[in-house]
């Protein structure tokens, strides 16, 4: 089993840049696919990127695609998202997600560990 906790949230003015870390405790990152969920107010829960266990493949959302980043530390047992050029569209509660299985999951039915959460804002 594994932990989660998100950090690195805030208010931020549009086109300015964000890095969400999850740090993980429990088995090491290694050993799961990653991935960023995010749910903004009054809306479902929505998939952003992902990252697989073997790290050989990565996927993001059409909304986000070149301006955020998955990436993982296995040292450090810690995931980031870089988001760079943010919108007041992003502005969402920011989840990490874990998974023990391989291949590259975008439905939040694929993984299996949630962090809390943390608040991303975006002024205009």
């Amino acid at each position: 089993q594994v932990q989660l906790v998100e950090s690195g949230g805030g208010l931020v003015q549009a086109g300015g840049s964000l890095r969400l870390s999850c740090a993980t405790s429990g088995r090491t990152v290694s050993s799961y696919g990653v991935g960023w969920f995010r749910q903004a107010p009054g809306k479902e829960r929505e998939f952003v990127a992902s990252d697989s266990r073997s790290s050989d493949s990565t996927y993001y959302a059409d909304s986000v695609k070149g301006r955020f980043t998955i990436s993982r530390d296995n040292a450090k047992n810690t995931v980031y998202l870089q988001m760079n050029s943010l919108k007041p569209e992003d502005t969402a509660v920011y989840y990490c997600a874990a998974t023990p299985y391989n291949g590259l999951y975008i439905l939040s039915s694929g993984f299996e560990y949630w962090g809390q959460g943390t608040q991303v804002t975006v002024s205009s």
